[in-house]
Order: structure tokens, then C-alpha cells, then sequence
């Protein structure tokens, strides 16, 4: 199983520098978990940045995956991750969602940088 993080996609829906990195675990949707956390952040990013219609056409796109809800199992095990962690809340419910599934994190978000299971990938600036 592979979990996209919200920088993950927003790279990918913005065809950023590292967009490629994340263009394998998108494209297998069959293995792809989507935590409605990340999709909360990503619709927000898209339509603040792009309108409407754009973000509607990214939710669709991450609708492809399996929707994953904030159950109360994984909730209670994100508050100890953020508490142990010393991560945000969103960060913390994507690391106990994605270990719950046994899920490969993708992300460049920094604060998953040394957590295992995680592939990091540092942010490429734009020039």
C-alpha cells in the first residue's frame, strides 16, 4: 500500500520539480490510501491557488484511491504520534493512518524526514 501526503500531490497536481516522484504510487490506484485529511488540504491549497473547478478536478483525481476516514483507532494513536513526535495534528494522523494500512508514506514534508516507512523527498526550490 502507498499513502501520498498532501505535498506529495500538490507537487504532482502542480507539475513541480519532484512530480515524477510521486507519479508511480498516484498511477497504482489499487494500492493507493487517501486519508480525508489529505484531501481536505489539498482541495483547500487548489481552490485558494486555482479556483473551484481545479480543486473539484484534484479531489476527483484523488478519489481514485481508497478514501480513508479518521477512525477512532486511528485517531487515538495520531494524538500519542503528535505528542511522541512532536509533529501537527495533520502530520500525525497521516503517519498512524498510513502505519494502520502498513502503507509506504510519501512525502516532502520535512517532518516525516526520519520516521521509518517514509520515503522523504526534500523540496526542490523553484528558480
Amino acid at each position: 500500500m502507498n499513502l501520498v501526503d498532501s505535498s506529495g500531490w500538490l507537487e504532482y497536481f502542480s507539475d513541480g520539480p519532484r512530480a515524477s516522484v510521486f507519479e508511480k504510487p498516484l498511477n497504482d490506484v489499487k494500492k493507493l490510501i487517501v486519508p480525508s485529511i489529505c484531501l481536505y488540504e489539498v482541495f483547500k491549497v487548489v481552490w485558494r491557488e486555482r479556483g473551484e473547478d481545479e480543486a473539484l478536478q484534484g479531489a476527483a483525481l484523488m478519489s481514485k484511491g481508497t478514501i480513508v476516514d479518521l477512525t477512532l483507532e486511528i485517531a487515538l494513536q495520531a494524538a500519542k504520534m503528535s505528542l511522541e513526535l512532536k509533529i501537527p495534528t495533520a502530520d500525525s494522523i497521516v503517519l498512524a493512518t498510513g502505519q494502520f494500512y502498513k502503507a509506504t508514506i510519501w512525502t516532502q514534508d520535512s517532518d516525516f524526514e526520519k520516521i521509518r516507512g517514509v520515503k522523504f523527498f526534500p523540496k526542490i526550490k523553484k528558480s
